[in-house]
């Protein structure tokens, strides 16, 4: 609902409260007055029977004085009976038994009563005077005068007045609390408002503001968060686009570097083929060891020679040559290459294959590099040595092969997760952070994922996942 809508409608209820509470309270007023008039009027038809009864009886005793003792509370102060000289002859008041009134000054029926008459009376601000003349057949037998106050009447008014007033300042109260509440529940969300487009001004762009109503303050909150939201995209799009020219930039270097590197790799292997011609058959007894370390020289400057095509290609879909080929063969290869390093190290390999492990359907070259990768990580994590896990075994399903390498190293912060398989990062002191973001690659490009699981100082684990080809899957 809109804010106007909601203004017209407490406008409006508090105008049908007030007229009500008005109205109702009229009402009883009105009925309290009619009761208290029709009171005031037995009562003074029972003083008037009264005084004629004391008038036309020839009994010496008066019964006005008792009488007047209950009148008073109904407004009657006085009773005086009027003989037709204008003799006061009985009265409520004996002090005033036997004086005169001027028959002709006095007024029948009911009128205010003149200042010299309203004596004890003064605090009454409605005094009145009733004379009704007694006639009895065709004789004038004299006057009865009955003073009277309508202080009754004037309380009841004066109630009426104030609790029409108590209302009138209740629906009032209410009415200006409901503003208030109204003005708090708009003017709160718009401070918060305030406060969240100054933190966003400042930078922070993870401002998001709960939509609570449907009203301007909802659809302002609204466009608060579509504005944040085009700004978050328009923030990750001009990293994305930093990160791109950065890449291109360091790409186009490290491609040059990669191209100088090949030029001494050429060379080496040129001169390990020479070596193992010329000088090897003359080697004697130390032939079959010299031989044994060309072949593992010559493995690596190829290996290292296929590192720096696949680093110049980066950007470039892989080719992959598939084979189906081993796990436990692949393995054989790789940690012949690196048990002198983990053994100066203190690191041992520890393997936990399923029996009938099915060969894989890899690229065997890139598949070695990624094996390496992970072991070389997970040893640097280790600095004073530890376990390095090898795992592999086939899915529930039968379609895909899980290898996982655990280590019980430093592990990964929290935070580093998501970005070690980001090009150009790493938090070792050494490498270019090219390791683990081409492994990523290559294992995509397999048709496959990682997946990491790490807590900080208890050892990190990668799990690879790569289907099997067809076939295998058919017949296993």
């Amino acid at each position: 609902m809109k804010l106007n809508s909601k203004l017209i409608i407490i406008m409006i209820s508090l105008l049908v409260l007030a007229m009500l509470t008005l109205f109702i309270l009229n009402q009883s007023a009105q009925n309290d007055l009619v009761r208290e008039i029709q009171e005031s009027s037995q009562e003074i038809s029972k003083a008037v029977q009264m005084s004629i009864e004391d008038l036309t009886s020839e009994a010496e005793t008066s019964r006005l004085t008792e009488y007047l003792n209950k009148a008073r509370e109904k407004g009657i102060n006085e009773i005086n009976i009027i003989n037709n000289e204008g003799e006061i002859i009985d009265s409520s008041d004996p002090e005033k038994i036997g004086k005169k009134r001027e028959i002709k000054k006095l007024e029948k029926g009911v009128h205010a009563a003149p200042a010299a008459s309203r004596g004890a009376s003064i605090l009454s601000q409605r005094p009145y005077e009733v004379l009704v003349p007694v006639i009895v057949g065709d004789e004038h037998l004299g006057y009865v005068q009955i003073n009277m106050l309508l202080d009754n009447i004037r309380d009841l008014q004066h109630a009426n007045f104030i609790r029409r007033l108590f209302a009138t300042c209740m629906v009032f109260a209410v009415g200006i609390a409901l503003t208030i509440f109204l003005a708090r529940r708009y003017t709160d969300p718009i401070h918060r408002l305030v406060d969240d487009f100054k933190r966003v001004s400042a930078g922070d762009l993870s401002v998001t503001i709960p939509v609570e109503s449907s009203d301007e303050i909802g659809e302002l909150a609204e466009g608060f968060n579509n504005m944040v939201e085009k700004l978050r995209e328009r923030e990750a799009l001009e990293k994305r686009l930093y990160e791109a020219e950065h890449l291109s930039r360091v790409g186009q270097l490290a491609s040059g570097i990669a191209h100088e590197i090949r030029n001494p790799l050429n060379y080496i292997s040129l001169a390990i083929d020479h070596l193992k011609t010329e000088m090897l058959p003359i080697c004697g007894d130390k032939c079959a060891e010299l031989t044994e370390l060309t072949d593992k020289i010559k493995e690596e400057v190829r290996r290292a020679n296929y590192m720096v095509l696949n680093f110049m290609n980066y950007g470039r879909p892989l080719k992959l040559r598939r084979v189906l080929v081993p796990y436990g063969e692949i393995l054989a290869k790789v940690l012949p290459l690196l048990n002198d390093r983990l053994t100066e190290q203190g690191v041992r390999i520890e393997q936990e294959f399923d029996a009938g492990l099915p060969p894989l359907w890899v690229d065997q070259e890139l598949l070695r590099n990624c094996i390496l990768n992970f072991i070389n990580n997970a040893a640097q994590a280790m600095n004073d040595g530890g376990i390095i896990r090898l795992g592999a075994a086939v899915d529930e399903g039968g379609d895909r092969v899980r290898l996982t390498f655990a280590d019980q190293g430093s592990g990964i912060q929290p935070e580093d997760i998501a970005k070690i398989f980001q090009p150009y990062f790493t938090t070792k002191d050494v490498g270019i952070g090219l390791g683990l973001a081409i492994t990523e690659r290559i294992i995509k490009e397999h048709g496959g994922e990682i997946l990491v699981e790490s807590k900080p100082g208890e050892g990190t684990k990668f799990t690879v996942v790569l289907p099997l080809q067809q076939e295998q899957q058919e017949a296993t």
